[in-house]
């Protein structure tokens, strides 16, 4: 394993290029400040700072996006009680979970479980309830997240109310839809929406998935 002194990137950081993204930003953040945990998430990881993923993971607790709608993942905060390792540990299998939103969709670095694209990112939409290629790196993921074509992303995602209802949810909750959102019934403003924990959702959309993908 490569010591934490090695991971830490003191000559070419990619925390100004981060800085620079949040100065550019179109939509409104919050940026977290690190936690006391951070040291083991990076040596976790065994990523450097050098990286934006690994900057991310050191040098913030991690991003709320656009009111709270889209939460990216670091070292954990009291608003954001995840991090990069401990989420991911039991949970993602051939792939790192970076972020998710309030939709109940998540995203996630191919590490090779969803396809040959390793370091690709995808997203798992709960209205198909399936791994969608992005076509883009976690560089460009971070300023695509914080530029307006995130509402062009989320066309058919969100519902009239929804930053109102934003004011209620919790960062390490979702939105649960009844009838579920890939089905014919679904849609994102008939479906009813509960508040849920956002790990309860992980797991249900695995098994869904399981079941999907079983031939009659």
């Amino acid at each position: 394993m490569t010591s934490l002194e090695d991971l830490i990137d003191s000559r070419d950081p990619a925390l100004p290029l981060i800085e620079k993204m949040l100065g550019e930003a179109a939509l409104s953040y919050q940026l977290l400040p690190p936690s006391t945990d951070r040291a083991r998430v990076l040596s976790g990881l065994q990523i450097t700072t050098r990286s934006p993923l690994g900057a991310v993971a050191y040098e913030t607790g991690g991003l709320l996006i656009d009111h709270g709608w889209l939460r990216l993942i670091g070292s954990g905060h009291p608003q954001l009680p995840r991090n990069l390792v401990d989420w991911n540990k039991g949970r993602a299998d051939g792939y790192l979970l970076v972020a998710d939103d309030a939709a109940g969709g998540f995203f996630s670095i191919n590490g090779g479980g969803l396809g040959d694209d390793v370091g690709a990112m995808y997203y798992w939409a709960p209205d198909t309830l399936r791994w969608e290629q992005l076509d883009i790196g976690y560089t460009d993921f971070l300023g695509w997240a914080l530029s307006d074509r995130l509402a062009t992303f989320y066309d058919g995602l969100r519902w009239d109310g929804w930053r109102h209802d934003l004011q209620g949810l919790k960062a390490d909750q979702c939105f649960s839809f009844f009838p579920f959102l890939w089905t014919k019934e679904g849609s994102i403003n008939e479906s009813s929406r509960t508040l849920i924990d956002v790990g309860e959702q992980f797991e249900i959309n695995v098994e869904l998935a399981s079941k999907l993908d079983k031939p009659d």
